[in-house]
């Protein structure tokens, strides 16, 4: 499998030596002033290669970062609102506006809903004397 391969490389390069010496100067001069054209607009772009090569890796780290992030912080569900329930429901009595949402109040506060309608009935009454 080698073989087939050295040969076509032999083959090229005396083609491309051949094509060499039967090149007329003028051309040759343009052909070397486009290589070094072509070499000092690869010098140029090096900046913004290297550049790429660090963002490239920064910015793929950065990614993996805040997935990592999103899947190790908790998601509140209806499990989840159960645990902080309490939080919840002193955050909604500070206001006194709005009542605290099923799905995040404590599930005990509804065992004793007579209770609670007979506080809300009597409470401010007890409380004015």
């Amino acid at each position: 499998m080698n073989a087939p391969d050295n040969h076509l490389e032999r083959r090229a390069r005396e083609l491309y030596r051949e094509a060499a010496r039967q090149l007329d100067p003028a051309t040759a001069a343009r052909l070397r002033a486009a290589r070094r054209a072509a070499l000092e607009g690869a010098g140029g772009s090096t900046f913004a290669h290297r550049l790429l090569q660090l963002l490239l890796p920064a910015g793929a780290f950065a990614a993996i970062a805040f997935a990592a992030l999103m899947l190790s912080s908790p998601v509140e569900g209806p499990a989840g609102g159960a645990a902080r329930g309490g939080v919840s429901a002193t955050a909604t009595d500070a206001d006194g506006e709005l009542p605290p949402d099923a799905a995040a109040a404590d599930p005990t506060l509804y065992q004793n809903m007579d209770f609670y309608g007979w506080l809300a009935k009597n409470g401010d009454s007890q409380a004015s004397r």
